[in-house]
């Protein structure tokens, strides 16, 4: 080990050692990228220098590079502290973890906002002046900044385990076991630095997200202190928001399901978030599939107005259970106008996507 007050090194002798290193902001190699005005954002103090930031310097263009959580999110703030936001994607639209169809309504949703949305550009490099950033560069235009964001994905902190001999898998993470064990007698990991197991894919998955981590957590710490627990999976549940449109996804999406061979049937329905004569009911899209032949739900994608994102959840209760879709069209959900119609939108998805199958 290594003190970091003083540099100096010592062994600490151990009986059971728990990995944990989470998982840092992967960054741009290209020209420029270490100038300064240039930030990723992985923790709260991230966020807190950020806004401090913004309060100080008042910059006035930001330019967001990645299209995801972190990238959507970064949007929504600077768009409300009223900064003249651009956002570079590399892929074919923002949210990469849904289908393009439906990452689609996140870019309108954006530009609707005032964002300008670059897709398929690629950055090749950053202009400074005095060390200070002042320009991004992609394939195709320049476009001036005054603060830049990264939010181009996150890595595993997995250095040290591969060092160590700790077995890692596919994605660079820590491979570990339902009990968080790595394979190595007395050493666990887990959290954004380990591997989880997709229940739908039936594969390990790496799906760093902070309800994981936590879960994760809680097995190894009852497992180290001489109780017996296992971690079941996990489907891959998220949500976010943009202003008011609600982004949420569960299970696997279409390309998801191409790339492991599945065969499928799907469906994308439009509905409102509540009854159509109540105030404030909303457009909302859901798209559902499901496995040809089998019937069982493989995933789900929710994009809407308020009240849309967190319906996810019962897809996702749905999905560790393994349900079919004909079970699940005929769900005893709750109704009532001011929280939904009288068939909520994932009954009707769901009835359309038996359909296919």
């Amino acid at each position: 080990m290594r003190r970091l007050e003083d540099g100096a090194t010592y062994r600490e002798p151990v009986d059971q050692l728990v990995y944990a290193t989470g998982a840092g902001p992967r960054w741009l190699e290209v020209p420029g990228a270490r100038s300064r005005g240039i930030y990723g954002v992985a923790t709260l103090a991230d966020g807190l220098l950020l806004r401090q930031i913004v309060e100080d310097e008042r910059p006035q263009r930001a330019v967001i590079v990645g299209g995801g959580y972190i990238g959507i999110e970064m949007a929504e703030a600077f768009v409300a502290r009223g900064l003249d936001v651009s956002l570079v994607e590399l892929g074919s639209e923002v949210m990469g973890t849904l289908d393009a169809d439906m990452g689609a309504l996140v870019s309108a949703a954006l530009r609707e906002a005032g964002v300008k949305v670059y897709l398929e550009e690629r950055v090749t490099g950053f202009h400074a002046d005095g060390g200070q950033v002042r320009a991004v560069e992609t394939d195709r235009r320049t476009l001036p900044a005054d603060l830049v964001v990264l939010g181009v994905g996150v890595q595993p902190r997995s250095e040290l385990a591969a060092e160590a001999g700790l077995p890692l898998g596919e994605s660079g993470a820590v491979r570990i076991d339902d009990r968080m064990r790595t394979g190595i007698p007395g050493v666990w990991a887990a959290g954004d630095c380990a591997e989880t197991f997709h229940l739908v894919s039936r594969r390990p998955a790496y799906i760093p997200l902070g309800t994981t981590a936590n879960k994760q957590g809680r097995i190894c710490g009852i497992n180290l202190g001489g109780g017996y627990a296992r971690f079941p999976g996990v489907v891959g549940t998220a949500i976010t928001k943009f202003n008011q449109t609600e982004v949420a996804r569960t299970g696997l999406s279409e390309r998801e399901a191409q790339a492991l061979g599945f065969e499928y049937g799907v469906a994308r329905i439009e509905d409102r978030t509540r009854a159509r004569y109540y105030p404030d009911s909303a457009l909302m899209v859901v798209k559902l599939l499901a496995e040809k032949g089998s019937g069982r739900l493989l995933g789900a994608q929710i994009v809407g107005g308020p009240g849309a994102g967190k319906r996810i959840d019962v897809v996702a209760a749905a999905l560790h259970a393994g349900m079919r879709v004909d079970e699940f069209m005929y769900l005893d959900l709750a109704y009532a106008p001011p929280f939904s119609p009288v068939w909520d939108p994932l009954l009707i998805a769901a009835r359309k996507a038996a359909e296919q199958v």
